[in-house]
């Protein structure tokens, strides 16, 4: 199964609050610890949402709000795509994440969708579509 894992934002990393450099190297070690086992394939931290933009649909109709944005506590400051047998082992491999914030902090763990997930409301073309993209983007 795989997971995305959710560093949430606090009022420091929305402030652009970078960790320190014992952090930098406790993570990078976590994160070595992680793609030895083979549950890492993916990860970065997000700039403060001040960076960043949203795309509002209504319908055919675009709105675009530039950040940054209110409510904090809903915000995403980082993220880790793994792949774990199960949300139990997902859950203990984020127990050994050091504290990604100064302060307190939560990492929000939650599983993705596969193709089978879909049954028979997903078109075969487009699972086969879905499932050529996957091959090429584990390419590169």
């Amino acid at each position: 199964m795989r997971f995305m894992v959710f560093v949430k934002a606090n009022e420091e990393s929305e402030a652009g609050i970078v960790p320190d450099e014992q952090l930098f190297t406790e993570m990078a070690r976590y994160n070595e610890e992680l793609v030895k086992a083979g549950v890492m394939l993916g990860g970065d931290g997000l700039q403060p949402s001040s960076k960043g933009a949203r795309v509002q649909f209504d319908g055919d109709k675009r709105t675009v709000f530039d950040g940054p944005f209110p409510e904090t506590k809903e915000l995403v400051a980082g993220y880790w795509l793994w792949q774990a047998d199960s949300l139990e082992e997902a859950i203990e491999w984020a127990k050994k994440c050091p504290n990604p914030m100064k302060s307190q902090s939560v990492l929000e763990i939650r599983p993705l969708f596969e193709m089978e997930d879909f049954g028979d409301a997903i078109s075969s073309e487009a699972a086969d579509i879905n499932e050529r993209l996957r091959e090429q983007l584990s390419n590169e």
